[in-house]
């Protein structure tokens, strides 16, 4: 069953143009991760926090990502991670057009 994961963490930046440019390799590494269909990188400045929304092909995708990228922030000196999982409605999110598949 297709899986969602959520993660937010609190965050001084960059933000912006900035983290595209300095999370670049970041990026391509995320892409290449097995099981990934998509990911929304988010950040909200204002608040202090950034994080990302993720679709994975399935739980076990999902479970191994959450291990990796918590270890991640870990070493980047991250704390106070939150992780939310979510199974995926296929047929109702079919009919509000929702981005299931990979490109």
């Amino acid at each position: 069953m297709t899986r969602l994961v959520y993660f937010e963490f609190p965050s001084s930046g960059p933000f912006g143009e900035q983290a595209a440019a300095a999370y670049g390799d970041l990026a391509a590494d995320i892409s290449a991760d097995e099981g990934l269909v998509w990911k929304v990188w988010t950040e909200n400045p204002e608040a202090g926090t950034a994080g990302g929304v993720y679709l994975f092909e399935d739980a076990e995708s999902a479970e191994r990502y959450i291990a990796k990228h918590t270890a991640r922030l870990a070493g980047f000196g991250i704390t106070d991670i939150i992780v939310k999982e979510f199974d995926v409605n296929r047929e109702l999110s079919d009919t509000t057009h929702a981005p299931l598949r990979r490109r």
